[in-house]
């Protein structure tokens, strides 16, 4: 906000980006009481068409000196441009995973250039790369900030091992240590923000008489129970069915749920605090319009005693009264198909932490994993960033992952096996041919996910440092491949993908 000043004062203009829209709000209220409702634009994805439009015809018409919004609001019209500043930014949002594929932080440095203006990055875990950069290339200035803001403590951080708890008799989702934090928070009227980052009742249904799992229809991924419409949904189609008491295969009625989500972290937690009262925040809850902004100022205005929550509560958002923060399964993003599995899960632990204590109260925090002593676990346990940032760039630099080459994701998908098959190949022995020995092509083989919405899916994995002479044989690569008449497969392009199912 200073640098912002700095900036209105010269006659200049700024754009704010933040990763989520339910961040929006809050930062909104904050801008809103320093600078005045009628110098600030908001872009982002929930705005209606109209909005959208008159928000964007102020910003052209230099009405507006600062926009705040998500990654698509570095593409404002802003005249005049001072300064840049995007917060939170590791977060993996800023990345479109449709096409355009752009990623705001590249969009921005060259914006930042080409009106000779400083681009601001913040982040209390910065990206790898982004850290590599400030740190071993000197091509980004570092600035840290050892204290908080308010010089209030860091939370104290306690692992559980989930393995004990087992062994002990305790099967609930909730340790002993968590339970009765919460029963101490309740009685002296203090908040409580529980994570767990998956939604639904359970993750999977089998039946333990045959080992059958019910799946999508349209897409090789299990159906996930959601128990207040009563039905099995596919959280990547949109696909939904009703709930399966018999067996198909087997017509045996020994049908389970297995694996937790919010749905049922909620029904457990009104049944062990009858009397507390809970609000829960994922993808389900906030389909309305204006939902995020209402979820969370009913957690902070009515003092909400739990809020249950996937990522969206992770990041960024101030509850004074929040002195407990519970993490319900820390390892659900570790066991993920995906080379920054540890980066994302030391980024989601040490942000959750930081959601207690914020003000005078001192804050506490219980992470719950059955792995405790892996070393992510054991970093963000001790909020020692530069503790986990030399153990990671080691073990990239050995496996020669980011920032040490660039992963380019070839993907193809088709209603028809045997063209993807075909042309996956085709690709591979054409890329094989044309790239020099610094590329590592990996052959064609089936995504992790291998069929969505009734589409076959395969990828091919390139290890290389992405120059102008590779981009230029993708391309090439891509134009003799659509001369042909296929009649189904498309292939798309990702350098770096944030997903790498």
């Amino acid at each position: 906000m200073q640098l912002i000043n700095k900036v209105l004062e010269k006659q200049k203009t700024a754009i704010v980006l933040v990763p989520e829209i339910s961040l929006t709000p809050q930062m909104l209220d904050r801008f809103i009481s320093r600078f005045g409702k009628e110098k600030i634009a908001v872009l982002h994805s929930k705005l209606s068409v109209g909005e959208r439009h008159d928000e964007w015809n102020r910003i052209k018409e230099g009405k507006v000196k600062i926009v705040i919004g998500a990654r698509s609001a570095i593409f404002a019209p802003v005249q005049s441009l001072g300064i840049i500043i995007i917060d939170e930014e590791h977060d993996s949002s800023y990345k479109s995973e449709s096409n355009p594929k752009y990623d705001a932080k590249q969009v921005a440095n060259y914006i930042a250039k080409q009106n000779n203006c400083p681009l601001l990055l913040g982040s209390a875990t910065p990206d790898i790369n982004t850290y590599y950069k400030a740190k071993e290339q000197n091509k980004i200035e570092l600035l840290e900030l050892t204290k908080r803001a308010n010089n209030s403590k860091l939370p104290e951080v306690t692992v559980i091992d989930l393995k004990q708890e087992l062994a002990n008799g305790n099967r609930s989702m909730l340790s002993r240590e968590l339970y009765k934090s919460i029963e101490d928070n309740l009685k002296e009227k203090r908040q409580t923000i529980l994570f767990l980052n998956r939604r639904g009742y359970s993750t999977f249904i089998m039946c333990r008489n045959c080992g059958y799992t019910v799946k999508c229809k349209n897409c090789n991924i299990s159906l996930t129970y959601h128990s207040y419409e009563r039905k099995l949904k596919c959280h990547y189609c949109g696909y939904e069915e009703n709930l399966v008491k018999i067996c198909p295969e087997c017509h045996s009625d020994k049908i389970r749920y297995f694996g937790t989500g919010t749905q049922k972290l909620e029904q457990e937690i009104n049944k062990q605090f009858p009397n507390a009262s809970t609000i829960r925040m994922d993808v389900d809850t906030v389909t309305k319009k204006n939902s995020h902004e209402q979820i969370l100022n009913k957690f902070k205005n009515e003092n909400i005693d739990i809020l249950i929550g996937t990522q969206m509560v992770v990041k960024g958002h101030h509850f004074p009264n929040v002195t407990l923060v519970g993490v319900i399964a820390a390892d659900s993003s570790l066991n993920i198909d995906d080379y920054r599995a540890n980066e994302r899960t030391f980024q989601i632990l040490t942000q959750v932490a930081g959601r207690a204590g914020r003000e005078k109260l001192p804050g506490k925090v219980i992470v719950q994993s059955y792995n405790p002593e892996n070393f992510t676990i054991q970093c963000a346990r001790k909020q020692n960033y530069e503790m986990f940032y030399e153990t990671e760039i080691a073990l990239r630099r050995q496996l020669k992952y980011p920032p040490f080459c660039d992963i380019i994701v070839i993907s193809f998908n088709s209603q028809k096996e045997n063209e993807i098959k075909q042309i996956s190949k085709e690709v591979y022995e054409f890329l094989k041919q044309k790239l020099d020995k610094e590329f590592k092509v990996f052959i064609p083989m089936p995504a992790p996910i291998d069929k969505i919405q009734n589409r076959y899916r395969w990828r091919i994995i390139v290890k290389g440092n992405m120059i102008k002479k590779a981009n230029d044989i993708l391309n090439e690569c891509l134009k003799k491949i659509y001369q042909k008449d296929l009649k189904s497969t498309r292939i798309s392009i990702d350098v770096n993908p944030n997903n790498m199912s």
